[in-house]
């Protein structure tokens, strides 16, 4: 009897999930469409994960592996070597199918050749299962030009041929598995999305996704090795620090030491740390910053004088830094990152991210941003009216952000049309402590203090 080969493999990536995983495959079963086949991995689970899967060891259609807490990556990776279909999706052992996911998104690649890849909106639910949110992406090329928002890893449906060409996923950083598969495929290959919900994403204490340090150094080094090239022609990367003496909270806030460090002391070394940035310029009114430049010694690092008048709170940004253009790319056509003394624990990583989420996204700027997690209102002569978003429904798309002042990389080309951010802004962001401003002498008694700790 010839066997059938199966359009589609499902395979679900299960470490300590018993409690949902009966959930999970009971959710590939009821698909409304039959040509699917099921790799379950077990990847070294110590909890009750063996007995679920005795339940279904005699499915003719499931098939089940136990790695050794390899890692989702590698779990991944293992899954695409056994994968019999034309088409490869995951299902996390925590997550849900719509009954309706397979029928709806191998349709979108069985009638477009070109497609690689396609995947759904999503709801969010938690612990038990309740819905509590509705993420939804926007709609590719049309209300999302930059692609910012990459597809999840999981529950994305891929061409296994494309997959396997591209080398699978990246195993050595453990995180963003999808964020590395759309990286390695978006300029060379077309997607698609599609605005329906159709899987259930469970938020709970355990998710991968709710260990922000990890995601965010997976997350840069991806990012980092995907515009090494791109880099190469967006020369010189220019890094501006600009101070002042007066309109701050003190005079001379740059010159202010926390820690073993003055605020200016800190930005410096933070950008000259950086293997990306060619130039590092120091720009204030005040001379004596220049003394600080030059203890340094660093053929990469100078000082340029700047007027008073530019200092100013009222005056634009953008006439400063077309002065230090002019100078070392006449050509406007490099990149200048800005840095801002009062943000003293932005590291060399959150700076060279700035510039690789320029380069990647193809946005005129890229800015450091938080998510808004709670209402905003604005005044109306009705009462309080909210701008926002019911954040008890969920809409990804109608998510809002607030700028971090921390750093933002910008085209030199900008500053030709007298713009700083140009007329596409691509965001990142950062952790809370690299958020931190100091605007006044009670935040910078807590950042001496955060500093001094950290020294010791």
């Amino acid at each position: 009897m010839t066997s059938i080969v199966p359009r589609i493999t499902v395979y679900i990536a299960s470490h300590n999930y018993a409690r949902y995983l009966e959930e999970a495959v009971e959710s590939v079963l009821r698909q409304t469409v039959d040509d699917w086949e099921l790799i379950i991995i077990d990847d070294g689970s110590e909890d009750e994960t063996h007995e679920i899967l005795n339940f279904y060891c005699n499915h003719p259609k499931i098939k089940t592996y136990r790695t050794e807490s390899i890692g989702l990556p590698s779990v991944c990776n293992f899954a695409l070597s056994k994968a019999k279909g034309k088409y490869i999706i995951r299902l996390d052992g925590d997550d849900i199918f719509d009954e309706n996911i397979l029928l709806t998104l191998a349709n979108y690649l069985d009638k477009d050749s070109s497609l690689a890849l396609v995947f759904p909106d999503y709801y969010l639910v938690d612990e038990s299962g309740e819905i509590f949110g509705h993420q939804r992406i926007p709609k590719l090329f049309s209300d999302d030009h930059l692609m910012e928002l990459p597809p999840n890893g999981a529950c994305t449906l891929v061409r296994t041929k494309v997959l396997k060409d591209l080398d699978g996923y990246r195993s050595d950083l453990g995180a963003q598995d999808g964020f590395d598969l759309w990286i390695k495929l978006k300029d060379d290959y077309k997607a698609s999305n599609v605005n329906l919900p159709l899987f259930y994403y469970r938020r709970h204490g355990k998710n991968l996704t709710d260990q922000p340090m990890r995601i965010i150094n997976a997350r840069r080094e991806l990012k980092k090795d995907a515009t090494k090239q791109k880099l190469s022609s967006m020369r010189p990367i220019i890094a501006v620090i600009p101070c002042r003496k007066h309109y701050d909270f003190i005079e001379d806030l740059w010159n202010v030491s926390i820690g073993d460090h003055t605020l200016l002391e800190r930005d410096i070394e933070s950008c000259l740390n950086s293997e990306i940035i060619d130039q590092v310029v120091v720009t204030c009114d005040n001379s004596a910053a220049k003394k600080t430049v030059a203890a340094y010694n660093d053929p990469r690092l100078s000082f340029i004088l700047r007027s008073e008048k530019s200092t100013l709170r009222s005056s634009s940004i953008v006439s400063t830094l077309k002065i230090v253009a002019n100078k070392l790319d006449p050509q406007f056509n490099g990149i200048t990152i800005m840095r801002y003394v009062q943000t003293p624990f932005i590291t060399t990583e959150t700076i060279d991210e700035a510039i690789t989420t320029l380069a990647i996204g193809g946005a005129d700027s890229a800015n450091a941003i938080e998510e808004i997690s709670n209402k905003i209102y604005r005044r109306t002569p009705f009462g309080l009216s909210s701008v926002s978003n019911d954040f008890g429904h969920l809409v990804g798309s109608e998510n809002l952000y607030r700028d971090l002042a921390t750093c933002i990389a910008i085209r030199n080309s900008n500053l030709i049309k007298g713009s700083l951010v140009g007329s596409s802004m691509s965001g990142f962001t950062v952790s809370s402590a690299e958020s931190f401003f100091i605007s006044s002498a009670h935040d910078l008694e807590f950042a001496n203090g955060l500093a001094t700790k950290k020294d010791d």
